[in-house]
């Protein structure tokens, strides 16, 4: 029988937020996949052995996962991926694939699925707690209340359509266009809060615009609150 890969969200830093789920599939199995050209100094890696400290005694796969817009580069990845995971899989062998915060938003892992799908194989999707719940609980405030709308966009491709629509907005990756966002939340009126390596030792918190650095690092995710809106507009 063929192996299952597995994308387990190892969640946004804490190790304590880790679900007892992906304790248990990391602990199962041998064979563990993580996105980076070395596996022990991924931040996926460096969350998970805290709570699972045999993690160091497993066969560890580091695949490659450049942050690059070229589209063909991207793919040829993810193929490379697909490959190194098979032959695994096809020795009947189960893959388990870290991935922070949630498996399911905006996870490297997902294209990777998608082609060893294609392949024949099982892929199984498992959970973990997303970067922006953490961050906002974090931060001690709400998401949505009542009625509001919640937008969830990719800042660093697609701020053009930023505040559009009326309710409160997460901003993900926004690092790299930081001084653009931050005129664009000036401009939104809403209430701005965000945090920056959300569980992880060099953690931030910052209560308004005014205080986010233009160079803020590439886990800086933004909460941005329409003022008197949800529970205010009852």
């Amino acid at each position: 029988m063929s192996g299952i890969l597995y994308g387990v969200g190892v969640g946004p830093g804490d190790p304590e937020l880790m679900t007892l789920k992906a304790v248990r599939l990391i602990r199962e199995n041998q064979v563990i996949a993580l996105p980076g050209s070395d596996a022990k100094n991924t931040v996926a890696y460096k969350i998970a052995v805290q709570a699972v400290p045999e993690l160091e005694d497993k066969t560890l796969l580091s695949v490659s996962m450049p942050m690059v817009r070229d589209r063909e580069e991207m793919m040829h990845s993810h193929q490379i991926a697909a490959d190194m995971i098979e032959e695994y899989l096809k020795k009947g062998q189960n893959v388990v694939f870290l991935t922070l915060g949630d498996s399911t938003i905006y996870s490297t892992f997902l294209y990777v699925q998608k082609l060893i799908d294609a392949r024949g194989y099982g892929t199984e999707l498992v959970n973990g707690i997303p970067s922006f719940c953490a961050a906002a609980a974090r931060a001690g405030i709400s998401l949505a209340e009542w009625n509001e709308p919640l937008h969830i966009i990719p800042a660093a491709h697609r701020l053009e359509h930023a505040f559009d629509q009326p309710g409160n907005y997460i901003l993900m990756k926004s690092g790299s266009k930081m001084s653009q966002v931050k005129e664009l939340l000036r401009a939104s009126g809403r209430k701005v809060t965000m945090v920056e390596n959300c569980g992880l030792p060099q953690e931030k918190v910052y209560r308004s615009v005014e205080e986010i650095p233009d160079d803020a690092g590439y886990y800086s995710l933004i909460i941005a609150k329409e003022i008197n809106g949800g529970a205010d507009a009852k």
